[in-house]
């Protein structure tokens, strides 16, 4: 009876002491998650950056109404690209079907 009594000791030690070390198995996928999100926001930022600056290249003048159009437009592209990056890992993968 006390050698059964000492290994359920034992084992709620054993349980006790693993239990953040388990726990602890999703932080670095979170840490990955957080890690994508920092770097997607800083794209974000940038390319509305690049955004605001081409247009104010075009109202300068430094930039043709043909060449302004095309380069907007592949920004405006590009951040939707980073857009929808950011909603998919808010939102987790998309269902499949």
């Amino acid at each position: 009876m006390d050698v059964l009594l000492v290994l359920v000791v034992v084992a709620a030690a054993v349980l006790l002491i693993v239990a953040p070390l388990r726990a602890g198995r999703g932080a670095p996928q979170e840490g990955a998650v957080a890690a994508r999100r920092a770097d997607l926001e800083a794209s974000k930022e940038a390319k509305y950056r690049e955004i605001r600056d081409t247009e104010l290249d075009y109202r300068t003048g430094k930039l043709a109404h043909e060449d302004w159009e095309r380069l907007d437009a592949a920004l405006r592209a590009e951040a939707l690209d980073i857009l929808h990056a950011l909603d998919a890992l808010d939102n987790g993968p998309p269902a499949p079907g």
